[in-house]
């Protein structure tokens, strides 16, 4: 039999690692008073238009300093982007509003997920609601009500076919009055559209990193299952399956995903059974840039590849970015009719690692 890891390495030598041809459609570098551009999310409009929503730091480069969530739109299915920002969530914590997930809601209303950031100890997601196509919001709900600090990544919110709502969020507790790096992944579903909320299948973390189980994901495939993909420190994404609309998990593994200490992202391609994962491929990197229980590695190259067989193996693996200094993840996924919008955070060439958001589009054909 042979060994997963060792089977995406020959799918992706296959494909030669060939660079995608992308074009990049926006890039929100940094700027006076405006040092960080960070994770997004799309929606598109019942007009046509794609709004997309980032994250604007004012007050520093780090995760707890000044920020509010800003937009942008398209009118040509994401080709063109306004060239101005629109406030659409303020600075509401004593930190920042980050982090954002839009997901169109079986009932046609818009919902719109952030982090409201108050302490190294108090972060958690919020709730709003647009019926009118994002020209007005609602007053949020607080998704979660115990206390805490709760992450959940841009763009991770989905609704089941059923019409549950799942979100997949780790849970960090302080250390010595520090924010804990150690991750405890659960999800919460809610079966009114988001009205309430509670908690269910908390998934053990392993017990020999400092990372513990963050940033995970949900995906709802084909065949009716949820796979949630975990960032971890152990050299893969770490990989659960629910069968009960996500009211438990199975113990995560170590999957096929080559990875560092950084997230992934997938999604189901419109139409189809197949899955779009991006993700920092590692099947081929030195023990240099490789994650260990004790360090996060680096992330790149940005890969994207496909999956025919609910993400049992993964094919036609290209590379979007791959400079040996770059640094790439918090990817937002979004299709428009026969193409993918991508945006990213990114870094390096001499800008902080996490600084700059980049919008880029290609082809799917070009990949399948």
């Amino acid at each position: 039999m042979i060994h997963s890891t060792l089977l995406l390495g020959a799918i992706l030598a296959v494909s030669g690692f060939a660079q995608l041809p992308v074009k990049q459609v926006l890039d929100l570098a940094p700027s006076p008073g405006n040092p960080r551009n960070t994770e997004g999310a799309f929606v598109t409009l019942k007009d046509g238009r794609i709004l997309f929503a980032y994250t604007k730091f004012t007050g520093g480069g780090s995760d707890h300093d000044a920020a509010t969530i800003v937009s942008r739109s398209s009118n040509d299915g994401g080709q063109t982007w306004t060239s101005t920002d629109t406030p659409l969530i303020g600075r509401e914590g004593s930190m920042n509003a980050m982090s954002v997930s839009f997901l169109r809601l079986q009932d046609g209303r818009i919902a719109l997920f952030y982090l409201r950031k108050e302490s190294l100890s108090d972060c958690h997601p919020l709730l709003r609601y647009s019926s009118d196509e994002g020209k007005t919001w609602s007053d949020p709900i607080s998704a979660i009500k115990e206390a805490g600090y709760y992450v959940l990544n841009n763009d991770r919110v989905i609704q089941l076919k059923s019409g549950r709502l799942v979100m997949p969020v780790a849970l960090h507790q302080p250390v010595d009055g520090k924010f804990g790096s150690r991750g405890l992944t659960m999800t919460y579903v809610s079966d009114d559209s988001g009205l309430t909320w509670r908690r269910t299948g908390v998934l053990g973390a392993p017990p020999d990193t400092r990372a513990g189980f963050q940033e995970p994901g949900v995906v709802e495939l084909a065949d009716g299952r949820i796979l949630m993909f975990i960032r971890t420190q152990l050299g893969s994404q770490y990989l659960s399956h629910s069968t009960d609309r996500a009211e438990t998990w199975s113990l995560a593994q170590p999957s096929n995903i080559a990875s560092p200490l950084s997230p992934a992202s997938i999604k189901r391609i419109p139409g189809s059974g197949d899955l779009l994962m991006v993700w920092n491929d590692h099947s081929a990197a030195d023990a240099s840039h490789r994650s260990t229980p004790t360090s996060g590695g680096k992330r790149t190259p940005q890969t994207v590849a496909i999956s025919k067989d609910n993400g049992k193996t993964w094919i036609k693996a290209r590379n979007i970015r791959s400079a040996a200094d770059g640094w790439y993840c918090y990817t937002a996924i979004h299709f428009v009719k026969d193409r993918v919008l991508l945006a990213f955070v990114s870094g390096g060439s001499g800008l902080p690692n996490l600084s700059r958001s980049e919008l880029v589009s290609f082809r799917l054909k070009d990949l399948r």
